[in-house]
């Protein structure tokens, strides 16, 4: 995703909104499951990949794209979660395709893709015997303990598996290499500063 494209879908950023309904979120950086009563302020602070980041009574949140009305954003947004059954149609998988879905994905915390982060070690496809396409990702962390882990595989594994002719996806988290700046790109480093 280019930069343009980030900034036009962060063009909430820094906006308060009060809550349409109770929403379902999840505590930023630990990972536990929290709900947002309606009717409760939250100030937007990242908006990409299809997801929200919101800071509420101090505390930064995750909320799915799918949840976007409860924030007042219009209707809910589709997500790649509706499409995680795969794709078995007979046909190639261009590589390329994964990667640049991969670069729609995000840790809530940083305002880079994962691809540009250094995150994503290794992606594979493999044609099955049915016809469809499996994908091996290989990828790692910002730091191993994480909490948020599991949701940024859940999002490269779902956002992996909305692109045609892929019809199933193993995600392996790793921690060798560990993960270090170094290992960034030259965009994100820029972007976060660190030049």
């Amino acid at each position: 995703m280019s930069s343009a494209v980030e900034e036009a879908n962060n063009n909430h950023v820094g906006q308060a909104v009060t809550t349409t309904r109770d929403v379902n979120a999840v505590l930023i950086p630990i990972g536990t499951p929290v709900t947002i009563p309606a009717g409760a302020t939250v100030t937007i602070t990242q908006e990409l990949g299809g997801s929200y980041t919101v800071s509420v009574s101090g505390n930064l949140v995750r909320i799915d794209g799918d949840n976007a009305d409860a924030l007042g954003l219009g209707d809910a947004a589709p997500t790649a979660a509706a499409d995680m059954a795969g794709d078995d149609t007979p046909g190639s998988v261009d590589e390329q395709e994964i990667w640049t879905v991969l670069k729609s994905c995000y840790d809530p915390e940083i305002p880079v893709n994962i691809v540009d982060l250094g995150l994503v070690y290794d992606v594979h496809v493999v044609e099955t015997d049915a016809g469809g396409n499996h994908v091996d990702i290989t990828m790692t962390l910002t730091a191993p303990g994480c909490g948020m882990g599991p949701f940024i595989v859940d999002d490269v594994r779902a956002k992996t598996l909305g692109v045609a002719h892929v019809s199933s996806v193993d995600v392996e988290l790793v921690f060798e290499p560990v993960w270090d700046r170094s290992m960034m790109s030259d965009e994100a480093r820029l972007q976060l500063g660190m030049f």
